[in-house]
């Protein structure tokens, strides 16, 4: 079973989102700058993004990318299936072709685990990513590496309880 980078880095990314979202809108080049991911390949990604409205664009001088709706709302399977990526435990990539272009013995096992798989991250938002606190230390390194921000966010959480930390 593989998850391209393709997968990985929309994911990568949605979470960045994510975590430095704020009152302004976060340019791609700096999510590029923070998860060493090529700009134009964020580019590309986050037009597939937009266009399953998991992200809204701000044009003009800093403008850059919002999440549309709250991190709870936005699920990791939501972001694979955006960017047109499978989690296929299959060896055939769900063709049941596997065995001389028939279905083999354990084909059907492990299109179950495929779709255990994408159930299992349909249960994890952004939001609760964020709350991680493996996330967030990663999150702190990279802010003190960019000193870009300062701050550890609490996502869809009010403003006062966002203070308190």
């Amino acid at each position: 079973m593989r998850l391209t980078t393709k997968g990985r880095y929309a994911v990568t990314a949605m979470l960045d989102l994510a975590l430095n979202a704020g009152s302004a809108p976060v340019s791609l080049a700096d999510i590029s700058s923070r998860q060493e991911i090529s700009l134009s390949y964020l580019e590309q990604l986050f037009a597939k993004l937009r266009r399953c409205e998991l992200v809204s664009s701000v044009r003009g001088p800093g403008g850059g990318y919002r999440l549309s709706r709250p991190g709870s709302e936005i699920y990791v399977a939501q972001i694979i299936d955006a960017v047109n990526e499978t989690v296929d435990a299959t060896n055939c990539a769900g063709e049941a072709n596997c065995q001389d272009g028939e279905v083999c013995l354990t084909h059907y096992l492990w299109c179950d685990l495929s779709d255990q798989i994408h159930r299992f991250l349909s249960a994890i938002s952004l939001a609760s990513l964020v709350e991680r606190s493996e996330v967030r230390d990663v999150f702190i390194r990279q802010s003190a590496s960019s000193s870009v921000v300062d701050r550890i966010p609490v996502v869809d959480r009010p403003a006062a309880d966002q203070e308190s930390l």
